[in-house]
């Protein structure tokens, strides 16, 4: 692994659990919206780099001949594999070790390459170098992301960003962000249409709904990797403002499950 990927990688040490339990799955209509971009109904080969348990890539098991997932963090590749065999994918979904810029994979051999809540964590120059290298001329490239956070309530939705900020405050203040290079998710597009690997470029907007408790949104607040880190520095959930959280979720939710509205926004690029 290179040296400045592991800082990246550490931060989703311990989360793999509580991630694959709170985040959002990808919504299906992102799979027929590359299959038809692709021109292919079902793809021999989907890549999804950065896979982490398997949200967006298990998606794939169906619609697609063969997937990979490409995880560099062992937990959370580990939880992707015990979700494989649970829903009886491991036949068509396997998950390999590797960087966005050194899959291992054969040149040309991928359809569809994706990047779900990742892409801003990869070097652009290395990493559209290869995708370039392995999808096969026509294929298609997806950085896929979320908002955060998925609009729920008013009182919820204000509490959320509160914590949010707080544990970006943390996170300033120990000097985690100075080992962590990060990209700007605003800025894919732009980078996509300028390294000169796509014929085209666009971006879809996509609306998804789940659904969620009170004890889905802790889970989801305590699956980030900043949160992890701050943990480990020392501090403790009511510095970052976890209880807090958690008492406006149970007062404004109770014992009900709400709807989740996600919105995503996925970058094309078609090689």
């Amino acid at each position: 692994m290179e040296p400045e990927a592991q800082p990246t990688v550490a931060r989703f040490d311990d989360v793999a659990e509580v991630y694959d339990a709170a985040r959002p799955t990808l919504p299906l209509v992102i799979v027929d919206i590359l299959t038809t971009m692709a021109s292919v109904p079902r793809p021999r080969l989907v890549v999804d780099l950065g896979s982490g348990t398997g949200l967006s890539t298990l998606v794939w098991a169906d619609r697609a001949l063969h997937v990979i997932g490409v995880e560099p963090n062992p937990e959370m590749r580990a939880q992707a594999e015990r979700r494989a065999r649970s829903v009886g994918a491991e036949k068509t979904v396997t998950f390999c070790p590797g960087l966005a810029a050194e899959t291992g994979l054969p040149s040309a051999s991928a359809d569809i390459v994706t990047c779900s809540q990742s892409l801003h964590w990869m070097e652009p120059e290395a990493t559209f170098a290869e995708v370039d290298r392995i999808l096969r001329p026509g294929g298609v490239f997806a950085a896929i992301d979320c908002d955060w956070p998925p609009t729920i309530e008013p009182e919820i939705d204000m509490a959320y960003a509160a914590f949010m900020d707080r544990a970006a405050n943390l996170e300033e203040q120990l000097g985690i962000n100075r080992d962590v290079p990060r990209w700007s998710k605003s800025q894919h597009l732009t980078r996509m249409r300028g390294c000169g690997r796509f014929r085209f470029c666009k971006e879809v907007l996509i609306h998804g709904i789940e659904s969620g408790s009170a004890d889905r949104l802790i889970a989801l607040a305590r699956s980030f990797g900043c949160v992890a880190t701050i943990l480990r520095r020392g501090r403790s959930e009511e510095d970052i403002g976890i209880p807090a959280l958690e008492e406006i979720a149970r007062r404004v939710l109770g014992s009900r499950v709400a709807p989740w509205y996600f919105s995503y926004r996925v970058r094309l690029g078609i090689k």
